[in-house]
């Protein structure tokens, strides 16, 4: 039976986290595109994500996501 320190789980729920960021950045990234017309809420979208998870004083353990903008 393994065991798992804070460490670990600290590590595993960071992972998580910041893939579901990337994914998120991704499903974004036409809003930075030179030729799109993306608004000023779009572009704090995608740079409050950026910030994670220095923004973020609990992370990993509570996230808390930016609202995104449509």
């Amino acid at each position: 039976k393994e065991k798992y320190t804070m460490t670990d789980t600290t590590e595993f729920l960071s992972g998580v986290a910041l893939a579901s960021r990337q994914e998120r950045l991704k499903e974004t990234d036409h809003w930075g595109l030179a030729d799109y017309p993306a608004t000023a809420e779009q572009l704090a979208y995608r740079q409050a994500l950026r910030d994670m998870p220095e923004e973020q004083p609990n992370y990993p353990n509570e996230v808390i996501w930016p609202t995104k903008p449509e």
